[in-house]
């Protein structure tokens, strides 16, 4: 049995920031958190979602779309919220878990004007950073809000 703290990053649909966040969780903080992601809904895993943490060197491209509902009963310790819509619908969650609300933009809606792929990518690659600065962080960000 683990004795890890169970982080789960909760968005909208489950498509790209919040598995942009699971990615970098893992990749980064892999020996201290269990790390998992949902959504409020199921909308599948973003491609372009995909394909930016892929240049960045994390794979999360075996990772599908999970409704909240599937990690209600895994003991989860912090739920991180990376939209506003998924703080304002966040459910309550059994035992002791603890939410924190960290809003990321919506790199599908800010490429929805994209005049091409690439710029599309750029709005994907600014946000997947930004993601990366904040989980980097997540220990301070998490122990330090905690205790």
């Amino acid at each position: 049995m683990s004795d890890k703290k169970k982080v789960l990053f909760l968005c909208t649909g489950n498509s790209c920031r919040s598995q942009m966040a699971e990615g970098w969780a893992r990749h980064y903080w892999n020996d201290r958190y269990e790390v998992f992601s949902a959504g409020i809904e199921t909308h599948g895993l973003n491609p372009h979602a995909v394909r930016v943490m892929a240049e960045a060197g994390v794979d999360i491209s075996s990772h599908r779309s999970k409704h909240v509902q599937e990690l209600l009963d895994k003991g989860i310790d912090f739920v991180i919220t990376v939209c506003d819509h998924a703080a304002e619908s966040c459910p309550r969650f059994p035992g002791k878990a603890r939410i924190f609300h960290r809003s990321f933009q919506d790199p599908p809606a800010l490429a929805k004007n994209a005049a091409s792929e690439e710029e599309a990518l750029t709005h994907y690659r600014r946000v997947r950073d930004e993601i990366r600065d904040f989980v980097k962080n997540l220990p301070q960000f998490l122990e330090g809000e905690a205790e």
